[in-house]
């Protein structure tokens, strides 16, 4: 019994130690950007979610599945935040951990963002209502410092996919809002090394990427989003699902009546609870995922 005691918690243990894996990427700024001190985190009693803001260096945070369930399938998760916060547990952790007991594996990104002077909390409310003058100015020198940091992390996990024990040409990049702009800054100026598998932009926010062309070689997408979106980003998710079904690239849409902006892996006893699972099921379908045989 106490041999027995001893495995479980030295299983327990290891399990940590997979799950706090860090990745340092290459970086660089060619930007008047200077951030001071180090990243901080704040609970949001409105969002109901610990943020981080203030992130000069990207990271990956690794997530491994079982290796019984491992498909080999994987995916770059970006989470959002306007660009000044990460929504690091809704939009990223637990999404990682979800999508590990279905074998497959997750990269966290911290990538970078607008620098911060204080703990204070950025007005994501008040800036989102501001999308098309002052916010837009402001995020457009940070998000291609985001969108390298998102290329690097594909190119990172594309050149170790061996030793991370995953197949090279199963590996997505998913986003949700600003993080939807990142992964389809990825999309637009990807190269033949670091071209995500799949793409799945959760409510992404695309007006801040400006005008956009859909590549010749556009990788599979899935678009995530809620009518009720409170930043309109329903109509731009509609939109950039037509863009990608004109030129009979592959496209779906899930499209949830009631939702509101931002319920990542939230419970709010709506359907939009479930767009993971929705996922999953697309996943199966494309083909991506093919769950491992269990002995």
């Amino acid at each position: 019994m106490k041999n027995i005691t001893l495995f479980l918690i030295a299983l327990q243990i290891s399990q940590i130690i997979f799950s706090q894996e860090i990745i340092k990427l290459p970086h660089e700024n060619k930007t008047e950007l200077v951030w001071q001190g180090g990243e901080k985190s704040t609970y949001s009693e409105q969002w109901q979610t610990e943020l981080i803001s203030n992130v000069s260096t990207p990271t990956l945070q690794i997530f491994r599945p079982a290796p019984s369930l491992n498909t080999g399938a994987s995916v770059v998760i970006a989470p959002g935040g306007g660009l000044r916060v990460l929504s690091i547990n809704s939009e990223g952790v637990d999404v990682a951990k979800w999508l590990n007991t279905k074998g497959i594996t997750a990269f966290v990104l911290k990538y970078r963002l607008l620098p911060e002077s204080d703990s204070a909390l950025p007005n994501e409310t008040e800036d989102h209502q501001n999308t098309s003058s002052n916010m837009t100015k402001k995020v457009a020198k940070v998000l291609e410092l985001a969108t390298s940091d998102g290329l690097n992390a594909m190119s990172y996990v594309k050149n170790n996919a061996k030793a991370l024990g995953i197949d090279r040409n199963k590996i997505g990049f998913m986003g949700f809002s600003a993080g939807g702009a990142v992964t389809m800054g990825v999309t637009f100026n990807y190269t033949k090394t670091n071209r995500p598998d799949f793409i799945v932009p959760v409510y992404p926010w695309m007006t801040v990427l400006g005008t956009y062309s859909v590549p010749q070689d556009a990788p599979p997408m899935l678009i995530i989003c809620a009518s009720d979106d409170q930043y309109d980003l329903a109509h731009e998710s509609v939109d950039l699902y037509s863009a990608w079904s004109k030129l009979g690239k592959s496209a779906a849409l899930h499209m949830y009546s009631k939702g509101g902006h931002g319920f990542g892996m939230k419970t709010q006893d709506l359907p939009s609870d479930n767009w993971i699972s929705r996922f999953y099921e697309w996943t199966l379908a494309e083909k991506i995922v093919v769950p491992a045989q269990q002995p």
